[in-house]
């Protein structure tokens, strides 16, 4: 009872093992994010500047690519900041706006890539009905869902975590995330409810991931049998399916990592899979959709040329 207090700063541990190579991780860290901040800015502007691609897929990328940003923006510019400072903290209410901004944001993105899925499988399997199912005012109406509701779900886990009472203030991390500040719980007992909701929300989207395979498996039986149908499903698809598994992947090592947090990996490799899904998708996505939609592709190269 003696150790609660209240924590006002977090104490981040993650950059204590990289004292001698800041320079070079800062380099490394500004090179990425604004490489993440031109690739996707640039497919953002091409989509909104061209009325050909005011089509639901492009819609639902852009979508993507802005949620990409939105992410981002709550990790590097701090994580930036902490490389050039001997200090590194973070305010209890700032910490747990990260946690917020990165915890929605990884929600949003599931969640618009099942609506990607679903909008495949309308456009290649249902031809005739596509864009009676799935005009664009529905599509919009669609994304901005996809952000409200796992920022209003996210907010319940957050408001919880707000009301524990805090024995530490030291994370052995790089980043705020929800589940890491409820292990510095006073007492276990507290964080019952947090864990209820926090379960929840994986078999909510975690039902987005049956969304998405029950999508494919119809795509696949329609494209096995037509040749057409498997140039579209290359062609639209196959970066989907990238994106959904780089997605995948990436946060299943984080969810890893949260859960059962292991010593036996170098520093350096633990701190980067915990941070790799704001790192690899955001630069990956945009650059694979950019090289395989032939349409966005062309607009781009014209537009540099012009330039």
């Amino acid at each position: 009872m003696n150790n609660v207090s209240t924590v006002s700063v977090f104490l981040l541990s993650g950059l204590n093992e990289t004292r001698h190579y800041r320079p070079l991780f800062f380099f490394l860290s500004f090179l990425c994010y604004s490489i993440i901040i031109l690739v996707n800015v640039c497919l953002v502007l091409t989509i909104i500047l061209n009325n050909e691609f005011h089509e639901p897929m492009y819609i639902l990328l852009c979508a993507f690519c802005l949620n990409t940003i939105y992410g981002t923006a709550a990790f590097f510019p701090k994580f930036l900041s902490d490389l050039l400072s001997p200090v590194h903290v973070i305010s209890y209410s700032g910490c747990l706006l990260q946690a917020q901004v990165l915890y929605s944001f990884g929600c949003s993105d599931l969640s618009i890539l099942a609506l990607m899925a679903y909008d495949r499988y309308l456009a290649i399997c249902r031809p005739l009905e596509y864009h009676s199912v799935l005009p664009n005012q529905r599509v919009i109406t669609l994304v901005c869902l996809a952000w409200v509701t796992p920022f209003c779900i996210v907010s319940v886990s957050t408001f919880l975590t707000s009301r524990l009472k805090l024995c530490s203030s030291y994370l052995n991390r790089l980043i705020c995330m929800n589940g890491s500040i409820v292990l510095l719980a006073c007492f276990p007992a507290e964080t019952f409810v947090n864990n209820v909701v926090s379960n929840l929300t994986i078999i909510i989207y975690g039902l987005h991931s049956v969304v998405i395979a029950w999508s494919y498996m119809f795509l696949i039986k329609t494209c096995v049998s037509s040749l057409e149908n498997r140039k579209k499903f290359m062609q639209t698809c196959v970066p989907h399916l990238i994106s959904l598994i780089s997605f995948s992947v990436t946060i299943l090592f984080d969810v890893i990592y949260i859960r059962f947090e292991s010593n036996h990996l170098p520093p350096t490799l633990k701190y980067f899979v915990s941070i790799e899904f704001l790192i690899i998708p955001p630069i990956m996505n945009p650059l694979i959709y950019g090289f395989k939609l032939t349409q966005i592709r062309n607009k781009i190269i014209a537009s540099l040329k012009m330039n």
